[in-house]
């Protein structure tokens, strides 16, 4: 993505958050506020799915290129790929953790 990209895309959540914080007179959740979580959970679960795919496809294709290069190093290559794999995922189930609680917070 260039930058002018990310910077709409920040810009948008920006505004889209700033009436989440507006208070009702009966202090109860608004609909916005609601639309608002609902909208942040799906959005943190789909940027942290997106992105572990991205960066698991590129450590595996990079190990498996390396073995391809070097069969007698696979062993050496491997364990650090599946700790690797194992941190990345873990990057997304925190995604999934915040998506619960805003839903939680519904």
């Amino acid at each position: 993505m260039n930058k002018k990209v990310l910077f709409l895309l920040a810009l948008f959540c920006l505004v889209l958050a700033s009436p989440l914080f507006a208070q009702q007179a009966g202090g109860g959740r608004g609909d916005l506020a609601i639309l608002g979580l609902a909208l942040g959970a799906g959005i943190a679960i789909g940027v942290a799915a997106h992105g572990a795919g991205l960066a698991q496809g590129r450590a595996v294709a990079a190990a498996l290129e390396g073995i391809a290069r070097n069969p007698g190093a696979s062993g050496k290559i491997f364990t650090p790929m599946i700790i690797g794999l194992a941190l990345i995922e873990s990057l997304a189930i925190y995604g999934l953790v915040i998506a619960f609680i805003l839903q939680g917070k519904i």
